[in-house]
């Protein structure tokens, strides 16, 4: 039996010094073919952001407004009413003019940078199984992430800074096993990052030894290293030392810079007022931070929980929308001032949909909100290799299903991947006797929507 490089690499335990297997792991990825994309930065409205009160505006709706839904109701998670109209006017924008709502205007000045693929499906109306579907190509906990997985592949551009960061103020629904690696080695998993304070050293906790100088800590994991190296000469493999090694280092180095990468203060006055001040929109300018310096995936949360998942009243969307919009907007104006548009890929995603009847429930005190909706919903992709002022796909006459053109989160997953200058189907790890993947054994490239 023949070995890769890297699955060569994977077996051996000793010989690398202060390196570690780790580091020399995180530094072999090469991508299959020439990519599009160097790096991802992935928003996510988590809770589910409502498809026709947003980027799907639906006529048929309107019409039919408290009325029930003409044929056959999909089967959904709870007790459904009648349909209720968005709330929020819709007008078309762009050279493209794409419809999007007014609650959004500042992405509807750019929506010409965007591809709207509005045939999004999952399996399962739930938040946990449906953010592991996005996250890691199955419903149920134990696989890597994607950012795990793209980290793998790719290795990182920037040895002084985690390859995967996950800002989020909190945790949202599930938490850790959004961005594990899994059963990957563990130095491809995300750093989480709790942007619930402005001042980077109290953002990033222990980043500074106060106890030894620079100098004392190189001698100190010097140290380490050797002992280290004595552990794993003795064992034929052990990935959690492997990563534990790579950690520290990756620590000490991050001491110069992520202080420096995570102060957003550095950013002029009038660029943080563009984003506004809210935890979601200083995440995204530090994403913008991160990619300039090589992080390759960012993943950005909207906020702790799940806030958009508005069951009693979908108006709380308009008050979400005013932190969102500001933010989506400037990243990617400030990606196109700085030369990342073209070589990054930006997803504004959401886990799913909600339904365009009202909910009905005893447990609400307030009837004007939906219910979930893993039928049909709608994502954003920007940047690079994609086309944009395009919408793709489409859901019934009501915003309920998706019928032109379904879009499942392999076949995005496989996109993405592609973009990146990986070939979805030979990014495997043998593991229980079998290849895994991140798109399992499905996902489609949506050739469509490149450039």
């Amino acid at each position: 039996m023949t070995f890769s490089r890297r699955q060569a690499l994977a077996r051996m335990a000793s010989g690398f010094g202060t390196v570690g297997l780790a580091s020399v792991l995180a530094n072999d990825g090469a991508p299959h073919f020439a990519p599009k994309a160097k790096r991802i930065i992935y928003l996510v409205l988590n809770g589910g952001l409502s498809q026709i009160d947003s980027f799907d505006p639906k006529p048929m709706v309107d019409r039919y407004d408290g009325q029930p839904m003409p044929g056959v109701l999909p089967k959904t998670e709870s007790s459904l009413g009648n349909l209720m109209r968005s709330p929020f006017g819709f007008a078309r924008h762009g050279q493209s003019g794409i419809p999007v709502s007014e609650i959004f205007p500042r992405i509807a000045a750019r929506i010409d940078d965007f591809c709207v693929i509005r045939s999004m499906h999952t399996e399962v109306p739930n938040h946990e199984p449906s953010l592991f579907m996005i996250n890691s190509g199955a419903i149920q906990p134990g696989r890597p992430s994607m950012g795990a997985w793209i980290n793998y592949g790719l290795g990182t551009m920037n040895r002084s800074l985690p390859g995967f960061v996950v800002l989020c103020p909190g945790v949202p629904v599930v938490g850790p096993p959004l961005w594990e690696s899994a059963f990957l080695p563990a130095v491809y998993q995300g750093t989480h990052i709790r942007m619930e304070e402005t001042d980077p050293r109290k953002l990033i906790r222990f980043i500074e030894n106060k106890d030894a100088d620079r100098e004392q800590q190189r001698r100190q994991l010097d140290l380490l290293a050797r002992l280290n190296q004595r552990h794993l000469a003795e064992r034929a493999s052990d990935p959690q030392l492997e990563a534990s090694i790579e950690a520290m280092e990756t620590a000490y180095r991050m001491q110069t810079e992520a202080p420096e990468v995570f102060d957003i203060a550095r950013e002029p006055v009038a660029v943080r007022e563009r984003y506004g001040d809210s935890a979601f929109g200083r995440s995204c300018l530090t994403a913008l931070r991160l990619a300039e310096r090589g992080v390759r995936m960012v993943q950005v949360y909207f906020g702790n929980s799940q806030p958009w998942d508005n069951h009693e009243d979908i108006h709380v969307h308009r008050r979400l929308a005013r932190q969102a919009d500001p933010a989506i907007a400037s990243l990617v104006e400030d990606l196109k001032l700085r030369g990342l548009f073209e070589d990054t890929l930006l997803v504004v995603g959401t886990e799913f949909g909600r339904t365009p009847a009202v909910q009905n429930s005893s447990t609400i005190k307030l009837h004007a909100g939906r219910d979930h909706n893993s039928l049909g919903f709608t994502i954003l992709l920007a940047g690079g290799g994609i086309k944009g002022g395009t919408v793709y796909g489409a859901t019934d006459d009501f915003g309920f299903q998706a019928v032109e053109k379904p879009v499942h989160p392999h076949d995005l997953n496989a996109t993405l991947l592609h973009l990146l200058g990986l070939d979805h189907t030979k990014l495997t790890y043998f593991y229980s006797g079998r290849y895994f993947r991140l798109t399992d054994v499905h996902g489609q490239v949506i050739r469509e929507i490149l450039t």
